[in-house]
């Protein structure tokens, strides 16, 4: 993604930004002018190489980790990122639980929805609460962006698909509550990725990644980075007009 000056003296928090979709989100924030507080909870090698390509591009970086499952850690982090930031002008919830890959795959059906209850929903409304308190005594506000699932308005067939929809479906659910309730100092939205080629996704066996790419109107699956810029775009006083949105980043296959 190259470089613009859409957040040119913007702080952005980013959740989960050790890889995958946090981690190109936390890049293209700082490609475009942004400094950024960025959380992990085991990846921390990961964290500390965003970071570092951060701070080669001029921006300055604020890592911590962070367990999305306690609330005291959340809030600590939040005090840390507005100490060292001064200000917090968007507030990515990206990170989540993963229950398809390594060991959340073995798990059971309740193990893995009630681990996705509590980090996927539970943490980002705690999350944004946080950011919600934070914005609220800034005198221009800001905006919390939080990450939920396409197929939440369709459905998916499949066990997984129904722990998802429950979890993704609340956060989308609360972040539209919220954006009433906070607005108009604090803006919410959300973005809702499809198929996106993470580690979930180069992992699918290669028949099943062409039947995807074949049935998504844009023919291919998407990138972390196509995440980023809608990301970036609702971050940006671009969108200053738009609360309780949604943008769905699956290449049409949900329209």
């Amino acid at each position: 993604m190259a470089e613009t000056d859409l957040l040119t003296g913007r702080t952005l928090v980013v959740t989960g930004a050790s890889s995958g979709i946090g981690r190109a989100v936390a890049l293209a924030a700082a490609r475009a002018g942004a400094d950024v507080a960025l959380t992990y909870r085991s990846n921390a090698g990961g964290a500390r190489e965003v970071a570092s390509d951060i701070t080669s591009l001029g921006r300055r970086a604020v890592v911590c980790r962070m367990e999305l499952e306690d609330a005291d850690s959340i809030r600590a982090f939040a005090r840390q990122a507005t100490d060292e930031l001064g200000h917090v002008d968007a507030w990515v919830n990206n990170a989540g639980a993963d229950i398809v890959t390594a060991a959340g795959d073995g798990m059971s059906r309740l193990d893995k929805l009630d681990l996705l209850l509590r980090v996927d929903l539970r943490g980002t409304m705690i999350a944004s609460w946080e950011a919600a308190g934070i914005m609220a005594a800034q005198s221009d506000g800001g905006v919390i962006i939080n990450i939920s699932w396409d197929h939440v308005v369709t459905g998916m067939q499949g066990t997984n698909p129904q722990l998802y929809a429950a979890a993704k479906g609340g956060v989308m659910a609360f972040s539209k509550a919220l954006a009433r309730s906070v607005a108009p100092r604090v803006r919410v939205n959300i973005v809702a990725p499809g198929w996106i080629e993470t580690a979930f996704g180069s992992g699918v066996d290669r028949n099943a990644y062409r039947e995807v790419a074949e049935m998504t109107p844009m023919k291919r699956w998407g990138t972390p980075d196509d995440v980023a810029g809608a990301v970036l775009y609702l971050a940006s006083p671009d969108a200053s007009f738009l609360t309780g949105t949604t943008i769905n980043v699956g290449g049409g296959v949900v329209m």
